[in-house]
């Protein structure tokens, strides 16, 4: 049965220690109760996405304990730091430019250049993510589609026992999730409205504030459908062999895998051929996605062949990935 625990110091202890254990803990914040996994952790936070019941890699938004802990993961600009210096901590969550020193996992990000990041303002949260010493990935601790939970009581009843521990924090103050601000161009656009307004934000930047709530076919937030990362090369997808000129996106075994013209899949060029697991992990396999994805469409293939993936669990997600990047082309 899963533990709900009131928060102490040895409480925390252990649930930072399951957090970098590859495991999910829920916590509380002043707007919902999120679903915790190390940000730094591909496969712990392909866990998040197969306890929520998640159809598709959306992007999720990573907590830090201050600014200084988020500061090597995104390029702050003087918009992104007068808006942290006023609203965090707090409900304001800010889509900013991935920084080359980030550490937070393409899979948190979907495979964007951007990366989404809050500091919360509820003392069990901060006490949490200090513990644990890295950012923590977070949405909300619910299954997919269902309501934002509140209390530690809806976190058991839509996730049972899909997580190792729940952090008890009593009920939240806002029971809505952060407004999330888009900062990663030159316009300042919040694309999920919440308790900071335009208002407010446009008082502290002293610059014009839009919404916009619809963008269905741009990067932008946790709670809209969004164009992921979609790659140059076609992607073909359940393959059975691999034609002369394109890379192979393998998973498991390849031993049957037939190369047109005769060879070996294994005797394939490095920058042709990425495994998603050779054990047939679809954990494993949601966490190296992106990367391997990325890794591929180096400009020197006709085509990315993909073999099947089980459309089971996560491989649902991987699925729904892979054919928004089929169907792209």
């Amino acid at each position: 049965m899963v533990r709900i625990l009131a928060p102490n110091d040895d409480v925390l202890t252990k649930a930072a220690a399951v957090l970098l254990d590859g495991g999910l803990v829920a916590f509380p914040t002043e707007t919902v109760y999120g679903l915790g996994a190390n940000a730094h952790d591909g496969v712990a936070v392909a866990r998040i996405f197969a306890a929520k019941g998640r159809p598709s890699f959306n992007p999720l938004i990573s907590h830090g304990d201050s600014l200084d802990m988020l500061r090597a993961e995104a390029v702050f600009d003087d918009r992104a730091l007068s808006l942290a210096d006023k609203f965090w901590p707090g409900p304001l969550t800010m889509i900013l430019p991935r920084a080359v020193t980030g550490k937070i996992c393409d899979l948190v990000c979907a495979g964007l250049p951007t990366v989404a990041l809050r500091v919360p303002n509820h003392p069990v949260a901060l006490a949490l993510i200090a513990a644990a010493g890295v950012p923590i990935a977070a949405p909300s601790a619910n299954a997919s589609g269902g309501l934002s939970p509140t209390s530690p009581r809806d976190v058991v009843e839509s996730l049972g026992e899909n997580i190792e521990m729940i952090i008890a924090g009593g009920a939240t103050q806002y029971g809505l999730e952060s407004t999330v601000v888009d900062l990663s161009g030159p316009d300042t656009v919040i694309v999920r409205p919440g308790a900071v307004t335009a208002e407010d934000i446009a008082d502290v930047l002293g610059c014009v504030v839009t919404y916009d709530l619809d963008a269905k076919e741009k990067p932008r937030s946790p709670g809209q459908l969004l164009r992921h990362y979609a790659p140059r090369t076609p992607v073909r997808l359940r393959a059975v062999d691999v034609a002369a000129g394109e890379a192979l996106l393998a998973f498991g075994s390849t031993k049957f895998m037939g190369v047109r013209g005769g060879g070996r899949v294994d005797d394939m060029a490095e920058d042709s051929l990425r495994n998603l697991s050779d054990k047939g992990d679809l954990l494993e396999a949601a966490a190296n996605l992106f990367a391997y994805l990325r890794a591929l469409d180096n400009g020197t293939h006709s085509a990315i062949a993909v073999m099947d993936i089980p459309n089971i669990g996560i491989g649902i997600a991987i699925n729904d990935r892979l054919k928004r990047a089929a169907d792209s082309q």
